[in-house]
């Protein structure tokens, strides 16, 4: 029997054991999508304890917290920094193969040296140990991602942001490099007319323009991502139920842009050809910069409208939703390879009897100008799990090549999240090792060493360029 999180853990052959050790566990990590905090990197925060790092803002473990019948005051309340650790220390031992307890102990043992099983018994001993830890400099935020050896984070930001924090590490001139991403979901929700005007309303302030037409709008947005570039900004990212490819013209849209000025009411069609035009216009600047795209499709949100009311987005009362995606999602990527305003792209997809559909989709679109130019992203968010892991990389494998997987990122708002590369790592490992043992891929470790830590690190390095 082996020993629970050893260091062959989630290794289940020799031959996966020296593809980890000897290729992939050393290498740095270039984290290309997180939604960490850039005050708190740029500041270098110190946390005053590991509730303040570990379960604020964590909507896995609430949700986990939740399930297992813990009050909310004890989860975003007004419980002390202590009683929600003890809380979620009572409720780790109830997530046995739930991915969270493996993170959990990772995480404890990566950061923090700690071997202890997480409980209720143990949530003293560990707050204490953790917290004291976490008020020396090298427990500092930046100090929690050298110890993963992390070179650079892509953290995920609203065209109106001012790009500050970005700005004020750039010229300390460290070592670790932390780029905006641009992510302009709030400005082409039509869904919330209100709402979408006070963006409108905003971005005339940030961007010093008057905006009286779409084409005002247009032109104000399109300084925001030449801002963004400026402050070396080479991705965009994309949270939607699906891709929206309508088709428009541009009478209709300027008329549609015309009634939500107005707060007037549009209907459903008008509202997904708006839409439609928004992400083909960001598309667009994406391709003549020379950006990454990515595009996280498939996500049911906020469906507890009473929680909704009162936590507000992003506290956990997301799904999976069962979205059409492959008919909308090839007229929107053939619209733009058509005229030849393709940026390269990533697909990531949330429901996993999607996965040969976007692993199949991708290549159509690939077209030798650059290895891996539309990729068929890790599996994210519910399925960044082993099942869900290793479902995505067979999907590509079988698909596709996943010798050219750009590799992992944590998607993540916890500093303390970055094992999950190293999870993601042992995992692509075990696949090769399987394969390798059973006689379906040739003993050459030197070659499949290679392409692990091309996956690992590698792929992501050549292709973002940042």
């Amino acid at each position: 029997m082996k020993s629970f999180l050893d260091e062959n853990f989630l290794l289940q052959s020799k031959t996966a054991e020296k593809l980890y050790h000897n290729f992939a566990k050393s290498l740095p990590i270039i984290d290309y999508h997180n939604h960490l905090i850039p005050e708190q990197i740029a500041n270098n925060t110190q946390f005053a304890n590991i509730s303040q790092v570990w379960l604020a803002g964590d909507h896995y473990k609430w949700r986990a917290m939740r399930a297992n019948g813990v009050d909310e005051k004890y989860i975003t309340g007004i419980g002390s920094d202590y009683e929600k650790f003890e809380k979620w220390a009572e409720t780790v031992p109830f997530t046995l193969r739930n991915p969270l307890y493996h993170w959990t102990h990772l995480e404890l043992q990566r950061y923090f040296g700690v071997t202890d099983l997480l409980s209720g018994k143990t949530a003293q001993k560990i707050y204490d140990e953790c917290s004291a830890k976490l008020q020396t400099p090298e427990y500092s935020v930046r100090g929690l991602l050298a110890k993963m050896n992390v070179e650079a984070v892509c953290t995920t930001d609203d065209p109106l942001d001012s790009l500050n924090f970005h700005q004020q590490l750039a010229r300390e001139g460290a070592n670790l490099k932390m780029l905006p991403a641009f992510r302009p979901d709030k400005a082409m929700n039509s869904d919330d007319i209100e709402g979408l005007n006070e963006y409108i309303n905003k971005l005339e302030s940030v961007a010093n323009k008057t905006i009286s037409s779409f084409q005002d709008y247009i032109d104000a947005l399109k300084s925001r991502h030449d801002y963004f570039a400026d402050n070396g900004c080479s991705v965009s990212d994309h949270g939607l139920e699906q891709i929206y490819a309508e088709d428009y013209t541009e009478a209709e849209i300027s008329s549609i842009f015309d009634k939500i000025r107005a707060k007037q009411g549009i209907s459903y069609e008008e509202n997904l050809k708006f839409k439609s035009a928004m992400l083909v216009y960001f598309a667009e600047w994406d391709h003549e910069k020379g950006w990454v795209q990515q595009y996280h499709l498939g996500a049911l949100r906020n469906n507890n409208a009473r929680m909704l009311r009162q936590l507000g987005p992003d506290t956990g009362w997301d799904s999976i939703g069962d979205f059409s995606q492959a008919r909308m999602l090839s007229k929107f990527l053939n619209r733009l390879d058509n005229q030849d305003k393709l940026a390269k792209t990533i697909i990531y997809n949330l429901n996993p009897a999607d996965n040969e559909l976007i692993a199949t989709m991708i290549g159509n679109f690939n077209d030798g100008s650059v290895a891996g130019k539309v990729q068929f992203g890790s599996a994210w968010w519910f399925l960044d799990q082993k099942d869900g892991m290793i479902k995505q990389l067979n999907a590509l494998s079988n698909m596709g090549l996943l010798s050219r997987l750009v590799g992992m990122l944590t998607d993540s708002r916890s500093f303390l999240s970055f094992p999950r590369h190293e999870y993601f790592r042992r995992i692509v490992c075990n696949l090769f090792g399987e394969d390798i043992e059973n006689g379906e891929l040739p003993n050459d470790l030197e070659w499949v060493g290679k392409i692990v830590q091309d996956i690992s690190y590698f792929n992501a390095k050549n292709y973002f360029k940042f």
